[in-house]
């Protein structure tokens, strides 16, 4: 892609009128492979690449893009991009204006140790099948009546050029696997795993995540947890929840109602609200000290890594909840201005054909300098949920709930027997009030984040550590 092209584009915005312009060129290749029970029913390779055109005419911000990329078809996108805002103006109340931050121009690769190549089509459906045959053969009173075995490879360019003197170009390779299995016993009924792997980086990532050993060991635990175990107490107990469950929470409960957009309303028909008001930052206490979550696209060999945003504003990382109080949105330069604070280097797009929002990257829980055991050793009845089986949230992100999937009671400091199906209820500042302790084993799940409208979906990041919760009761899933 010729930067000059980059240039044409928004040169012609700016003659037509616009006050601001934004050209940006990105290019996706995929290889997706997909084995259900073993068998290849899916394998594609794909390409999607184009220019998507964003424009500040009249107050209005709009967004036009194109496939095309001849100068007569982006001057048809420019124009198709001036007439909505034409179209629009007069409902124009406030005039859109983006914040004065310092744009960079600058550039970043992820180079993969082992490029995707390394190995053919047929190494890697045979890899596949392999994790299929560790999960069905490594079972003694179960069954595995299912299983879905998802390879991704994602190769994603971008160039992109504004007319207030940005220009970025990136290059992130990502790898991803994800394995859902479902578990049966004729007397002790099912439960359902999914396990995923992601990060960017090439083939090595495989020999660092060694899926087939990991595989083996998860199923040979929940073969335990299904047949042995038992409810959970009735009691109100003290909780260790796992790095999985509290990293899924952090996305859920700090990330998302931390959007600027939704505290703004602007999601509010599209992928939800906020309980965050734009008064509460820096004021509203959400948690006791051990509550800092931070969210960090900077972070080496992350899902959701970058340097730099599609509007061209150095990334670095964000306190979204520090020591306890609601701190800092994530922010694009438009939500910036509006609450009169720079851009934090929010800004990402699912492609060229889907406009820029704000987005997490890698959100996580700050971890502590406790050892496992040391969370674990004055915790004289209690459990510990590692994974989750399900979960859901309300529209505002307050209201949660967990299932716990591998869970263990804590006896005098230590794992017991197994538990089955605990329930974890709790709303967003109970949870970050009743940590009582958390570890330093920093972990991190890849995920794909949904928002927007139509629906983009990103890799993230989300983590953190181990989490220990003061007494709290805890229900339990009953099939019927």
């Amino acid at each position: 892609m010729s930067e000059d092209l980059l240039h044409y584009v928004v040169d012609y915005a700016l003659s037509l009128g616009a006050k601001y312009a934004e050209a940006r060129y990105q290019l996706d290749e995929t290889l997706v492979m997909i084995l259900r029970n073993g068998r290849l029913v899916t394998l594609g390779r794909s390409v999607s690449d184009g220019i998507g055109i964003r424009l500040v005419y009249n107050g209005v911000l709009t967004f036009s893009a194109t496939n095309k990329l001849e100068r007569n078809d982006l001057v048809d996108a420019v124009r198709k991009a001036v007439d909505r805002a034409k179209a629009l103006s007069h409902l124009v109340k406030v005039p859109v204006r983006f914040a004065d931050d310092e744009v960079c121009r600058g550039s970043y690769e992820v180079k993969a140790l082992k490029d995707f190549e390394y190995v053919d089509v047929e190494g890697k459906v045979k890899l596949l099948g392999e994790l299929h045959n560790s999960v069905v053969n490594n079972v003694k009173e179960v069954k595995i009546p299912a299983t879905y075995c998802e390879y991704l490879e994602h190769v994603q360019r971008k160039l992109i050029l504004n007319s207030d003197g940005g220009f970025v170009k990136g290059e992130v390779p990502r790898l991803s696997i994800t394995f859902n299995l479902v578990m049966h016993h004729a007397q002790k009924g099912s439960l359902q795993r999914l396990r995923q792997w992601g990060a960017s980086g090439g083939l090595e990532l495989l020999e660092v995540w060694k899926p087939k050993e990991a595989l083996e060991e998860e199923v040979g635990n929940l073969e335990r947890v299904l047949i042995h175990g038992v409810e959970p107490p009735k009691e109100a107990v003290d909780i260790v929840v796992g790095s999985e469950i509290v990293g899924l929470m952090v996305h859920e409960s700090a990330g998302h109602p931390m959007e600027a957009d939704r505290i703004l309303g602007r999601e509010a028909a599209q992928a939800g609200e906020s309980y965050v008001k734009p008064e509460h930052i820096g004021r509203f206490r959400i948690g006791n000290e051990y509550a800092t979550v931070v969210e960090d696209p900077t972070i080496p060999g992350s899902f959701g890594y970058y340097e730099y945003d599609d509007e061209c504003i150095k990334a670095r990382p964000r306190y979204l909840y520090k020591e306890g109080l609601v701190n800092e949105p994530l922010h694009n330069r438009y939500t910036a201005s509006i609450l009169n604070t720079k851009s934090n280097g929010s800004s990402r797009s699912m492609d060229y054909a889907n406009e820029p929002l704000v987005r997490m990257s890698n959100t996580y829980l700050k971890p502590g300098d406790m050892s496992f055991e040391e969370l674990l050793e004055d915790v004289n009845f209690g459990v510990y949920i590692k994974s989750y089986m399900e979960w859901n949230i309300d529209d505002i992100r307050w209201n949660q709930r967990y299932v716990g999937l591998e869970s263990y009671l804590i006896v005098d400091g230590e794992l017991r027997n197994a538990i089955r199906n605990p329930v974890l209820e709790l709303t967003t500042q109970s949870f970050y009030s009743r940590i009582e302790g958390v570890d330093k084993e920093l972990k991190f799940y890849p995920g794909t984040c949904g928002k927007g409208e139509p629906p983009q979906g990103i890799p993230v990041w989300f983590g953190g550590p181990n989490v220990k919760l003061s007494k709290m009761r805890l229900g339990v899933l009953r099939y019927e």
